[in-house]
């Protein structure tokens, strides 16, 4: 079931909890203009910013009527419950709590907008519906980097899982293994130094290590997005 508004070209997409832009630059290659939210300080992000708690300034512009100027919203909500996010990412991402999980709270606040939607989880026991997985190997990264979204209010066809071609470089449960892949987390044990994780994921305006660890590898968003306004154009053609 597909379910989208027509509106004017180009296209804009709202980037809740937006990090460091790499699902918004992913939008932006797409076609998309971007405004992004975060509460944390941003100043690599490369896009129009309101900083702010991601979930007020949705339920601000739901109030005021303009979130009708958005065609998509795309979130990333904390989920460390569901996701073993660590109280140190929180930390640097200005959540400022040890246990976060905005996954409900944000879907409810994007039914209410009437927007086609798109959340954003790592691979874990998030409670969103995974209508798309995708991974680095599918775009031909330096990363893996499996990440789960679900599609509200509009549909694609999800693409085939691409095989691995061998290990993730790095020490891993006490085993050093060489591989195509960069572990573009942590630090030490043979984890990706800063150059290396901008290389790997396409990322070129940070050199924030904390954001690169956190950030979608703007391939990915590249991909949903022309997804969604090939599939707008087929309902609106």
């Amino acid at each position: 079931m597909t379910a989208l508004t027509h509106t004017p070209n180009p296209p804009r997409v709202l980037d809740l909890f937006s990090c460091a832009g790499g699902a918004g630059t992913g939008y932006a290659l797409a076609g998309f203009e971007v405004d992004g939210c975060d509460i944390a300080d941003r100043p690599n992000y490369p896009f129009a910013y309101h900083r702010g708690d991601a979930l007020e300034h949705l339920a601000h512009l739901i109030k005021s009527g303009d979130f009708e100027r958005y065609a998509l919203v795309h979130a990333s909500p904390p989920c460390q419950a569901g996701c073993a996010v660590t109280v140190g990412t929180n930390a640097s991402r200005g959540w400022g709590r040890e246990h976060v999980d905005l996954v409900a709270p944000t879907r409810e606040l994007l039914d209410a907008s009437g927007l086609p939607y798109v959340i954003e989880q790592p691979n874990g026991r998030a409670a969103i519906r995974k209508d798309l997985m995708l991974c680095g190997e599918m775009f031909g990264l330096g990363v893996l980097r499996h990440r789960n979204f679900e599609l509200g209010r509009w549909a694609t066809a999800k693409p085939a899982h691409a095989r691995h071609r061998g290990y993730v470089r790095g020490h891993r449960h006490g085993i050093r293994r060489d591989g195509p892949y960069v572990a573009a987390y942590g630090q030490g044990g043979g984890k990706a130094t800063v150059p290396e994780m901008q290389r790997a994921m396409g990322i070129t305006w940070t050199d924030v290590r904390e954001e690169l660890t956190e950030a979608i590898p703007p391939a990915y968003t590249r991909w949903i997005g022309t997804a969604f306004l090939t599939a707008r154009q087929e309902v609106f053609a």
